[in-house]
């Protein structure tokens, strides 16, 4: 009897493609090196679940379905490295309901049962792997809209890996 392969799954927010395009124009426009991240990869890891069974996918869905938290607006304003060669877009400061969301999602993921990473979340967008060394440059701040989060599996091809977009779900507008 055949095994169904694991999922590698995680919950991100994805990056717009108008937003996604200006910051690949001015990424590319920098000296930054590396491998740059394709335009339709960008995104902001909120969870990374690892390798789930296809059987997981229901809970995952119901367990994202009860997160409330409002829209809100991130800007991107710091270019920074993160570990020893990713060159990152970051906010210098992380808005509460992007807070309040990793929080409520990893909080639901623990009693579903998922074990996440102990490091703590770290807002960033990935631009560029495997860069030597970071220009000393101030990006132009990018703003971002963000009104839905999704759960996304990641797939690794010939032509390098994929992510690809399972469900999503729409925050909450706030009242007035």
């Amino acid at each position: 009897m055949p095994t169904e392969l694991p999922l590698r799954l995680f919950f991100a927010l994805k990056c717009p493609s108008d937003l996604g395009e200006a910051v690949c124009n001015w990424r590319d426009s920098q000296e930054i090196g590396g491998r740059p991240v394709a335009l339709a990869n960008l995104h902001m890891t909120l969870a990374f679940l690892g390798n789930q069974p296809g059987a997981a996918m229901e809970g995952l869905e119901q367990l994202a379905a009860s997160v409330r938290v409002d829209v809100f607006t991130l800007r991107l304003d710091q270019l920074q490295m993160i570990g020893k060669d990713f060159a990152c877009l970051t906010p210098s400061h992380s808005p509460s309901p992007l807070n309040q969301l990793v929080e409520q999602l990893h909080a639901a993921l623990s009693t579903h049962g998922v074990v996440l990473d102990a490091r703590p979340f770290l807002p960033h967008v990935t631009l560029s792997r495997r860069v030597q060394a970071l220009p000393d440059l101030q990006p132009r701040p990018f703003q971002w809209s963000v009104d839905r989060f999704g759960l996304f599996r990641s797939d690794s091809t010939p032509r390098g890996v994929l992510y690809n977009e399972l469900a999503s779900w729409s925050l909450a507008n706030p009242r007035h």
